[in-house]
C-alpha cells in the first residue's frame, strides 16, 4: 500500500514542483493539500482541503499522513506588516509540527532559509531561526529543516528586489567555492527533490544548506 503524504504551500513556486514530482511517484498512493487556494490540478491522488491555514489546528482530524511537506513562505513585500509574517513563517509550520506528533507523524520537512538565526538582528533571519528551535522542540522522529540560499526559479508573481538579487547570483554563482558553495542560489525543483529524497531515505544531518540540498537532489 501506498504512502500518503500532506503538503503546506502547494500552490507555491516550490510546492508546486513536489506535488508534481509526488503525483508520478508510485510510492505515494494519496497527496493531501492543505491550501488557501485551489492548486487547480485534478488527479486521483489529489485529496484538496481549501481552508484558513492560520487556523490549521481545526483540521487535525484530517492532518493524517505518513510524511508532512511544509513549504509555507512569505516575503517581506508581500507581508510587509511584521505580526502578520509572524503568523504565516512561523505559526503555519510550527502549528504543522505539533499535528505531526499529536498525530504521531513521524517525518516533518519544512523549508526555512540559509541565515536563520533566532538571535539575528534580521527579522526575517530570527522568525525563521525561532521557527526551526520551535519545530525541533516537537522531537519528531525525522525532522529535516531545509535552508538555502536565494530561491531562483520564475514566479507567478513579480518581486522586483528578488530578481535583481537572481540576476547578481546567476554572476555571483561560480565563484562560491569550496565553503562559500552553500550561499549558491538554488533552484526549486533541486529542493523539492531533496525533500522527496529526505522522506524516503534516512539523513544523518537535521540542518541541509544550498550545496547538500542539491547533492541530495540527485539522489532521490
Amino acid at each position: 500500500m501506498g504512502k500518503t503524504a500532506i503538503i503546506l504551500g502547494a500552490t507555491g513556486l516550490t510546492g508546486g514542483l513536489l506535488l508534481e514530482q509526488l503525483l508520478i511517484d508510485n510510492r505515494y498512493q494519496k497527496i493531501i493539500l492543505f491550501s488557501r487556494k485551489t492548486c487547480g490540478i485534478t488527479h486521483d491522488k489529489i485529496e484538496e482541503h481549501l481552508v484558513d491555514l492560520l487556523n490549521l489546528k481545526a483540521q487535525k482530524d484530517k492532518f493524517i499522513a505518513d510524511e508532512v511537506f511544509c513549504c509555507i513562505g512569505s516575503t517581506k513585500a508581500k507581508t510587509p506588516n511584521e505580526e502578520n509574517y509572524l503568523e504565516i513563517d512561523f505559526g503555519i509550520p510550527v502549528m504543522a509540527a505539533q499535528l505531526c506528533k499529536e498525530n504521531n507523524i513521524q517525518t516533518f520537512i519544512v523549508i526555512s532559509a540559509l541565515g536563520a538565526d533566532k538571535h539575528s538582528k534580521l527579522f526575517y533571519n530570527r522568525t525563521k531561526g525561532r521557527m526551526e528551535e520551535a519545530v525541533l522542540l516537537e522531537k519528531i522522529t525525522n525532522t529535516y529543516i531545509l535552508q538555502p540560499a536565494l530561491i531562483s526559479g520564475n514566479r507567478s508573481e513579480k518581486r522586483m528586489g528578488e530578481d535583481v538579487a537572481k540576476i547578481f547570483m546567476k554572476l555571483v554563482n561560480p565563484f562560491l567555492l569550496g565553503s562559500l558553495s552553500k550561499y549558491k542560489s538554488v533552484h526549486p525543483i533541486n529542493i523539492a527533490s531533496c525533500m522527496v529524497f529526505l522522506a524516503n531515505n534516512l539523513y544523518p544531518e537535521v540542518r541541509i544548506p544550498s550545496d547538500e540540498i542539491k547533492k541530495l537532489a540527485t539522489n532521490k
